[in-house]
């Protein structure tokens, strides 16, 4: 008899749990049913940026296919939403009424965009314990928000930038995430004037130290951005059309300052989307908490995978109650969850869950290049000779938008920030992913930027056990491979591969191996 599985929420990670389910489904195994708010089929949502500033056309945004799995057999229930979960009978209630029965329930529901505690946007804020609600409000508050303000979460939030990318308009973007400052610096490069407002000293803040931030913000005030750093927002300012309706005009900070604008772009963070787990007495911290195997701490037939799972260790509650860490907020980690839960279900084989090294994070901007990883708020000078604290080392070159800091113990690398310096920026990327030791000249690695650079010191960035694609996993061998086995582009790369499909972050590294082969791309 088959096993009836209802995954509820069909984006990106939902839909790559669907592909390993699938010759499960085809064999008669599993009964799938697949329950999604939008009506439209899967697309990467970390891509949207690239869609709203016109670098990407639509296509370029879709993931799987709904048509091969529904031939599997696959039953997609899409523009609805779940408002309740029966855990006793087994069953979950569509807003419609339909009820659903399951034998193994799994919550892939993501995360919705955070909006500020602003004067002007009070109704658009949703509770974390807000009851579900129809599909078109699933992430509204008392209202949605007021016009000319977007989160850029969805299809229709990339309408609305691309629609004022399109006309040069003034786009105010709140907060300097790595998300903000990828679309701040496109949208720059696309003919946009913007404005990038942020409550702390320096852009990227959870990503770059201080001093690294302060080189990204200079580098994108000289390609036009308005960077307006400790900017305390505190409400928003509207005008009314010729229709009589009300448009954001500008953000109003703690000064009094009036960042005027067309378009204001929340880049505020997310917060998982816990409702329906909640609603369940599911526990829940910062997502729904779940094992290394994606199962629920409460109920063993309820998994979690994705941008809603907060992977923990029962033991690890503190005596407050606490739970340490939280969901990724990375596709990659999404993705390997999905494909060891495909594995589960499909075999009913619990596969221990793999160690994940922290990621690295790459700014995907023209002309930028901004690459960290691992934790580099290490302080320089707190290291005592004879320790085994972290040591730092620090390069900066402001005046030519360069600078390095590295963070070891031990001689091995543990966190680094490279800003303005691609080749180091690579060769430490290979450094951190290996866990080798640096170099005892540790001024070594910025020749590499220089125009007589030799060979790294860690060897070739593309050598075949290298990792091109860190979202997937793929090793500068693999697309070789997939190179020489099909048409040798890109595009024929990301289809063998996967390699390029995530944040898009490593499609420069990618077109870069092949045309190291001699491929024209």
């Amino acid at each position: 008899m088959s096993e009836r599985v209802v995954l509820v929420g069909y984006g990106p990670v939902g839909a790559r749990l669907i592909e390993g389910l699938l010759p499960a489904v085809r064999e008669g195994r599993i009964d799938l049913t697949v329950i999604g708010a939008e009506q439209h089929d899967v697309y990467n949502r970390v891509l949207l940026a690239e869609y709203a500033v016109g670098r990407m056309n639509r296509e370029g945004l879709d993931l799987g296919d709904r048509r091969v799995a529904e031939d599997a057999g696959v039953r997609f229930v899409l523009g609805t939403t779940v408002v309740g979960v029966d855990r006793d009978l087994r069953v979950v209630r569509l807003h419609d009424g339909i009820r659903i029965p399951y034998d193994r329930l799994v919550l892939a529901t993501g995360a919705r965009a955070n909006v500020p505690t602003l004067a002007g946007l009070e109704r658009a804020q949703r509770h974390r314990s807000a009851r579900p609600a129809l599909p078109s409000e699933l992430d509204h508050g008392a209202a949605a928000l007021p016009r000319g303000v977007v989160a850029l979460r969805d299809l229709a939030d990339a309408e609305h930038v691309r629609a004022a990318v399109s006309a040069g308009q003034r786009i105010v973007v709140l907060g300097a995430g790595v998300l903000g400052m990828e679309l701040a610096l496109a949208a720059a490069e696309a003919g946009a004037e913007v404005v990038v407002a942020y409550h702390s000293a320096a852009p990227m803040n959870r990503t770059l130290d201080e001093n690294g931030g302060r080189v990204l913000a200079a580098a994108a005030s000289a390609v036009g951005i308005e960077m307006m750093h400790h900017a305390r927002a505190e409400s928003i300012v509207q005008r009314y059309d010729d229709h009589g309706q009300a448009w954001f005009d500008g953000l109003v900070c703690a000064d009094g300052k009036v960042l005027a604008g067309d378009l204001l772009v929340l880049s505020c963070g997310v917060g998982a989307r816990t409702e329906i787990a909640s609603l369940a007495g599911l526990a829940t911290s910062a997502g729904v908490l779940v094992d290394g195997s994606s199962r629920s701490w409460t109920d063993p037939n309820v998994f979690a995978i994705g941008d809603c799972a907060h992977v923990a260790d029962p033991a690890d509650t503190g005596p407050d109650g606490r739970v340490p860490g939280g969901p990724s907020g990375l596709i990659g980690p999404g993705w390997r969850q999905a494909d060891r839960l495909a594995a589960l279900l499909s075999s009913g084989v619990e596969a221990p869950a793999p160690v994940e090294r922290p990621g690295v994070v790459m700014l995907k901007a023209e002309g930028i290049d901004v690459v960290a990883g691992g934790a580099v708020d290490a302080d320089p000078f707190s290291h005592a000779p004879g320790c085994h604290d972290p040591q730092v080392t620090l390069w900066a070159d402001p005046a030519r938008g360069a600078y390095v800091k590295l963070v070891t113990v031990e001689g091995v690398l543990t966190g680094f920030a490279a800003v303005g310096m691609p080749r180091t920026g690579a060769e430490l990327t290979l450094l951190f992913e290996r866990g080798s030791e640096l170099p005892a000249d540790r001024s070594s690695l910025l020749r590499l930027d220089a125009a007589d650079a030799g060979m790294p010191a860690a060897g070739d960035p593309f050598a075949a056990d290298a990792t091109v694609c860190w979202c997937n996993g793929v090793s500068a061998g693999a697309i070789r491979e997939a190179a020489a086995a099909g048409e040798p582009t890109v595009a024929c790369v990301k289809a063998a591969t996967r390699a390029g499909t995530g944040c898009g972050g490593c499609v420069g590294r990618i077109t870069e191996l092949l045309a190291r082969e001699g491929v024209p791309v």
